[in-house]
């Protein structure tokens, strides 16, 4: 191909109209998802970037997103976020859009970022992770009109305490849960323990909630349920500490836990219990993480995996939308909620005790 693809060139090798790309790179909620993919892969093909510098005179937007960069705890479930950013930037790398990280140490000087954001660089639009009950980040972007979208569910229902409602884009931890307590009950097992985050962890909360939905449906009785559950901050060590507290008292025959950095602890435990980092045979417990980080996939932990590349590609849609001008008031289509899914590796692998 001689000279740099236009607009023209990805129109034709699509069999599209030029609007019809443009509403691809631009306003893809338009694009009929068959032409959008196609679309894509022939911009992905041909190397086409539009021309930044007239496009930003011609639409006043600076087409630079801004994301806060969160410090990781233990070096493992910052992998989530990690993975989610890659594929945010690769898609809007794609599209003509550029990601901007920056860092702030609480909600607060998050906010205060904002302003200075907006105000000396003129970002377009924010997206942001970790949401909470009581996020007080999405009522003063609603407040100041500014388009965003959040990876992580509000945690409060739409006008607690002046909470807004706003595009979402997440990924169902209940129903992750749950598959892997059908799983593990599937393989034999009926004493499934779960060790999780405290409550009032939104995300924490609801993985909890997927285990005791399909421990209650196999007649599960609560004192049983109650003795099963524990509740610790994240980390390795924290998980080897329930593990042993849960071995001595209760013990299980297998384990949800709420991250990886939970099931590694357990898995610790169990090496120094059984000598042996997998389950291998019937004497030792099952393990289940989440998250499916690169550490689980190393060492054979059995873990829900999130589609962060899907969610990536579904928050830089919403946010689109909103910069078109179409967005309108939030309706459901505004809210996304996306299926994880479970890989089974050597840690769930081995029948239960009998």
């Amino acid at each position: 191909m001689d000279g740099r693809p236009t607009l023209e060139t990805v129109a034709q090798r699509a069999a599209v109209s030029r609007q019809t790309v443009s509403n691809v790179l631009n306003s893809p909620h338009l694009v009929r998802q068959e032409t959008l993919e196609r679309v894509r892969a022939v911009i992905d093909e041909v190397g086409y970037r539009p021309h930044g510098a007239a496009r930003q005179l011609r639409t006043r937007r600076s087409r630079v997103i801004g994301l806060r960069l969160e410090r990781t705890v233990d070096g493992i479930n910052g992998a989530v976020l990690d993975r989610f950013l890659h594929a945010l930037t690769e898609q809007a790398q794609l599209r003509g859009y550029r990601v901007m990280l920056f860092t702030a140490h609480d909600d607060a000087a998050e906010i205060g970022q904002y302003g200075e954001l907006l105000d000396v660089l003129e970002l377009d639009a924010f997206v942001l992770t970790s949401t909470h009950s009581g996020d007080p980040r999405t009522a003063w972007l609603c407040e100041h009109d500014v388009p965003f979208v959040t990876f992580g569910r509000p945690w409060d229902p739409p006008g607690t305490d002046g909470q807004p409602d706003h595009p979402w884009v997440d990924v169902d931890g209940a129903a992750g849960t749950r598959a892997a307590v059908e799983h593990l009950q599937d393989a034999g097992h009926t004493e499934i323990a779960f060790v999780g985050w405290p409550a009032g962890s939104g995300v924490g909360d609801d993985r909890r909630a997927g285990w005791l939905r399909a421990m209650r449906a196999a007649g599960v009785p609560q004192h049983r349920l109650d003795a099963l559950d524990v509740a610790t901050e994240d980390g390795i060590a924290e998980g080897a500490v329930a593990a042993r507290r849960l071995l001595e008292h209760v013990r299980p025959t297998a384990f949800v836990c709420a991250s990886d950095s939970l099931a590694l602890g357990v898995l610790a435990t169990l090496r120094s219990a059984d000598g042996d980092l997998i389950a291998s045979g019937p004497a030792q417990a099952a393990v289940v993480g989440f998250d499916d980080t690169p550490v689980a996939r190393a060492v054979g932990l059995s873990s829900v995996a999130q589609p962060l590349t899907e969610a990536a590609g579904r928050a830089l849609d919403l946010l689109l939308q909103q910069l078109s001008g179409s967005s309108g008031a939030p309706t459901r289509d505004h809210h996304v909620l996306l299926a994880p899914s479970l890989v089974v590796r050597e840690s769930s692998a081995s029948a239960p005790p009998t």
